[in-house]
């Protein structure tokens, strides 16, 4: 049996310890936000944020996890309550066809995070590794720098925590 801190949650799973996390999460938890891209770690469509680092799920074994925290989409707001960054990308109308959204959203997560004020050339460069087929780049961009400020603004952590 394989632990995992998921989403603030210890839940348990019996996968094979090879299995990559992204069918765990979808497969066992009904966790379907991080979406199966590529399978190459090439897209970032399966972006779930591990130990606070983005990571492609579909390339990290579920035993690679270890006691690092591992939060998806779903653990940063509800569809009635959604999070900072999720409420940036709806006010930016960010998401064409929505594959891409989750991944998107979660690598920006670990960017402000990690960087609460990031600049645009920062923002451009961190989050170049997910792709949008559809094109919303520049409503991504202005998603991002949105959560930012409006995070700023408020006083809190990316998380949506006031500090």
């Amino acid at each position: 049996m394989i632990s995992l801190n998921l989403n603030g949650q210890t839940r348990q799973t019996d996968a094979h310890p090879a299995t990559p996390l992204l069918y765990v999460l979808r497969d066992d938890f009904a966790l379907n936000g991080a979406k199966f891209g590529c399978g190459l770690g090439q897209c970032g469509a399966c972006t779930v944020l591990v130990g606070g680092e983005a990571a492609l799920s579909c390339l990290t074994p579920v035993a690679m996890v270890g006691a690092r925290p591992v939060r998806t989409v779903e653990g940063l707001g509800t569809p009635d309550k959604p999070g900072p960054l999720q409420q940036a990308f709806i006010d930016e109308q960010a998401a064409q066809c929505g594959y891409c959204i989750a991944g998107m959203i979660m690598r920006a997560q670990a960017l402000l995070e990690h960087i609460p004020s990031p600049t645009d050339a920062q923002i451009r460069s961190h989050m170049a590794i997910n792709l949008c087929r559809c094109g919303t780049h520049m409503r991504i961009l202005r998603a991002v720098r949105r959560a930012a400020d409006t995070l700023h603004s408020a006083g809190a952590n990316a998380s949506g925590a006031v500090r």
